[in-house]
């Protein structure tokens, strides 16, 4: 069963993983909260190239509202992305200018989680972080449906849209 989707399925957001993390993920998804977190980053220990890791560390700490560790998750598997996607060092922040955001894969998940990063910034009470990822985003891949308007939707409600 997929942790996060609740799902019987072998597919994870993010590409494949690898049977060892696949076994700790499988034992998260019955254990409760705090052994499910200790399973995971375990899971992210072991296998630290594996995007969907990070995926289900910054979504089950987003869940419980503990945003530092979400947004430590979620920066970390940004890293991983930008790696493993190729996209270059522009100074401050990486340049995904060139990459192919429509396709499944590391690109993708460095979009996906860029969005992720808004949300928990906006959570955070750091609105105007929030507001630059959310720019960030529009300006890299404005045909792209990544849940940003969702988030953008927040920020406005919020007032600081």
């Amino acid at each position: 069963m997929n942790i996060l989707t609740g799902e019987s399925s072998e597919a994870w957001f993010g590409g494949e993983v690898p049977p060892s993390a696949r076994d700790l993920l499988r034992q998260a998804t019955n254990a409760p909260a705090q052994t499910r977190a200790a399973l995971l980053w375990t899971a992210q220990a072991l296998s630290p190239q594996t995007l969907p890791l990070y995926y289900a560390l910054y979504k089950h700490h987003a869940q419980r509202r503990e945003l530092a560790l979400a947004e430590r998750a979620a920066r970390r598997g940004l890293h991983e992305a930008a790696r493993s996607a190729g996209l270059r060092d522009a100074g401050r922040r990486l340049d995904g200018s060139a990459a192919d955001f429509a396709a499944n894969g590391p690109a993708r998940f460095w979009l996906f989680t860029l969005k992720a990063l808004a949300f928990i910034a906006l959570r955070s009470g750091r609105p105007e972080e929030a507001r630059e990822l959310l720019v960030r985003i529009a300006a890299l891949a404005p045909e792209e449906r990544i849940g940003n308007e969702v988030v953008a939707a927040m920020l406005g409600a919020a007032g600081g849209g």
